[in-house]
């Protein structure tokens, strides 16, 4: 399918699929809700290296079809055909994890991506460049057989038989010195150290003795319970640590976990006591660790300071600066990125990168870095152990913050094919599947759990060697850039798509966080990834304070407005549950000179993440934001009363749509669906401070009708839940 172009090469001006109200959002959100829950399954080419906030492709897919689609068309159709948009190029500012480039990839279009931040760019380079599985096996191999083989003998024990077996998991606990008679208190919150994903049918639990040490098998652990081994009997409900403090086991005294560990200087110290072995009958067993253990565990520290005091391996130097997201750690003594691994961590992560490093194949090379630096996230003294039925290691970024684990696991780097989040099991199901996708895509079928073949060619593993200067784009091309996106270097009205989904003022700060990696990665400085102490850089697009955060969105905003073509289209998807993160984006998007002329709710990212869980009103929707030059929205200024109006009835109606594929919403989602209809229905308002300060005016009523209503139906104008509010309330606010 191509798209009707003009005589100048721009897509004609007639309104597209995305820019109507016939745009099937809820087709969408049906497909999205099934991706959602295996992302990494459903398109693993994305998910070869960590990285905050990634899209679902689906949407992404949709929200691209519905930018090159005539209004008429019917994307539910389209979504499983197989497109070749080749002379459309499609610009993403903040590439971040890929997600717009891969789907505009796929559709045939050239795809043009940037991002300020090199671990991001990095891992994008990798999955869409040059792979061969050829190679990619045989340097696995090679690895497997030298230090893999050298890491898997540091991960062997002894059952209470004397077998050896392979260790799956070491468990430790991070202590603290009592501040009233110095004794190290253990930082349990409890002794359950074990529990199956599914109590219900497989109830049994494995439970630390708080006296002997002995691990043994319980019932549910939700009652008091005796050891088998000393007889003591205590509640394993019931740890020394309670919230923010600890209980001294010694001398009964209450102090404050972060104080004690604070007042030392040094991250808190662990201590080992259990260890979950795989039987040569490939059987998982809970046992206390030995004097055996801890012994080769000392070996590991003395081997490693020898290895470094020669320099036949690397770990990293960078140190943390203080950050929104760096202070839980900082305020543990975390001071170095290295203090986050355990000495043998760090000697067999620096084993393996050094190996990695030797590999011929530049290609093969730079894949197995890449895989390597996403190994880092789940062999760490910050991960967890998430217990049986369900993939064990928690990985450190579990929360988006760098919080310390109290009960850390130190799983097998190396692995065997019953664990989690190890290097050769990573191989697998990261870099292979990823290869496997590039190699024949597939949609998600949304009328079963099937996949659908045959919807888009497959990927031409090349990436483009320069960024473009001008026009001259390659069919197809993929072109990435690491720089600040308030400055393109692209040539002025080149691009006829800028679709992205832009950083959260106040939400994850990905440098902060993005340097863990980083401190690894430039090690062995390759690609995008080159010398440096950080990824911070005063221009990326995160800020705490909205007023900077706006102006910064609002300098790439106004770099894509000259880059694009005069009948270009600016889409992106956004949330946010306060009225500040939407005063930001308005200031950023109508400053820039665009208008928003439809705004979209759509299924976004899987309902049960943790920072959703533990919200009292989550939000699961984004919002696709569809954005013209100002001086192409011919639409009359709408007046403030009947751009409430109409926003009302309109969130009524999709959130309506919206129910209808089984999505349940909360207040915040019929919050944020109404502040972006109200922003939609503003028109080519010249200033961006008269945006906000329309929005700001009329936010008491929007948020009354979030507030008040208790589903869809009660948004929409006929019902008699809002009676009451078009007339009376309305025209007091303008009074």
């Amino acid at each position: 399918m191509t798209v009707p172009m003009n005589a100048d090469g721009m897509i004609q001006s007639e309104p597209r699929l995305v820019q109507t109200d016939k745009f099937p959002f809820e087709f969408l959100s049906a497909v999205a809700l099934r991706e959602s829950w295996r992302k990494e399954i459903y398109r693993p080419v994305y998910h070869l290296h960590k990285w905050w906030a990634k899209r679902l492709g689906s949407v992404f897919r949709g929200i691209l079809l519905g930018c090159l689609l005539e209004e008429s068309a019917d994307l539910e159709e389209a979504f499983y055909q197989r497109h070749d948009f080749g002379a459309v190029s499609v610009f993403d500012p903040f590439m971040g994890g890929g997600t717009t480039i891969g789907e505009a990839h796929k559709l045939g279009c050239v795809a043009l991506g940037q991002d300020i931040n090199p671990v991001a760019c990095e891992s994008v380079r990798v999955a869409f460049g040059p792979l061969n599985r050829y190679q990619l096996q045989s340097a696995f191999n090679g690895l497997s057989s030298t230090v893999g083989q050298r890491i898997r003998e540091l991960y062997k024990s002894e059952d209470d038989e004397g077998r050896s077996c392979d260790v799956l998991y070491y468990f430790w606990v991070k202590q603290a010195a009592c501040p009233e008679c110095g004794a190290k208190v253990d930082l349990f919150n409890h002794y359950l150290i074990a529990r199956n994903a599914y109590p219900d049918r497989k109830p049994d639990v494995q439970v630390l003795c708080p006296r002997c040490g002995g691990v043994f098998c319980s019932t549910n652990g939700k009652t008091p319970t005796v050891c088998d081994r000393c007889g003591l009997e205590f509640d394993p409900r019931l740890g020394p640590a309670r919230g923010a403090k600890a209980i001294c086991s010694t001398c009964s005294h209450s102090f404050s976990i972060v104080q004690a560990v604070r007042s030392t200087g040094q991250p808190p110290p662990h201590r080992l006591y259990c260890k979950l072995l795989l039987t040569p009958e490939r059987q998982k067993r809970y046992l206390p660790t030995t004097s055996a253990d801890l012994n080769s565990y000392y070996e590991c520290s003395v081997r490693l300071r020898d290895e470094l005091q020669r320099g036949s391996i690397r770990n990293p130097q960078a140190l943390l600066d203080q950050g929104y997201n760096t202070r839980q750690a900082l305020s543990y003594n975390y001071r170095a990125w290295q203090d986050f691994f355990n000495d043998r961590q760090l000697l067999t992560l620096g084993w393996l990168q050094k190996a990695i490093a030797e590999v011929s194949s530049p290609s093969a090379r730079d894949a197995l870095f890449t895989l390597f630096s996403g190994v880092l996230e789940f062999n760490n003294m910050f991960a967890s152990y998430k217990g049986e039925g369900t993939g064990a290691v928690r990985h450190m970024f579990w929360h988006h913050i760098l919080k310390p684990e109290r009960t850390p696991i130190e799983a097998n780097i190396w692995g065997t094919p019953k664990s989690s989040g190890c290097f050769s099991n990573l191989f697998r199901t990261r870099l292979l599947r990823a290869l496997d996708y590039r190699a024949d895509p597939f949609e998600v079928d949304v009328h079963g759990a099937g996949r659908v073949y045959a919807c888009s060619r497959p990927f031409s593993g090349r990436v483009e060697d320069d960024w473009p200067k001008m026009h001259d784009f390659a069919g197809r091309g993929i072109y990435l850039s690491c720089h600040s996106s308030c400055d393109t270097r692209l040539a002025d009205s080149c691009i006829d798509l800028v679709v992205t989904d832009p950083p959260f003022f106040d939400n994850v700060h990905y440098s902060e966080l993005a340097d863990f990696f980083y401190s690894w990665e430039v090690l062995y400085p390759h690609g995008f990834l080159r010398d440096g102490k950080t990824t911070r850089n005063d221009k990326e697009v995160q800020d705490s304070n909205a007023q900077a955060f706006a102006r910064k969105l609002k300098d790439v905003f106004a770099e894509c407005h000259r880059v694009l073509k005069e009948d270009g289209l600016l889409v992106f998807t956004y949330h946010h549950s306060r009225a500040e993160g939407w005063a930001s984006l308005i200031l950023a998007v109508y400053g820039a000179g665009f208008t928003v002329v439809n705004a979209h709710p759509v299924k976004a990212e899987m309902s049960v993440a943790t920072p959703k869980s533990q919200a009292k009103e989550p939000i699961q929707l984004d919002v696709i934001l569809v954005c013209v030059k100002r001086e192409r929205d011919l639409r009359t200024p709408a007046k403030p009363e009947e751009a409430v109006r109409r926003a009302i009835q309109t969130t009524g109606q999709k959130t309506l749509r919206l129910e209808s594929v089984g999505l349940k919403l909360s207040e915040n989602d019929r919050r944020v669906t109404l502040f972006s209809q109200f922003i939609s229905e503003l028109g080519p308002i010249y200033s961006g401070q008269d945006a906000v300060d329309l929005f700001h005016q009329h936010q008491p009523v929007l948020e009354s009708a979030a507030t008040q209503s208790t589903g869809a139906g009660h948004l929409v104008k006929a019902s008699p839940g809002f009676r009451k509010i078009p007339s009376q309330q309305i025209s007091l606010q303008l009074d």
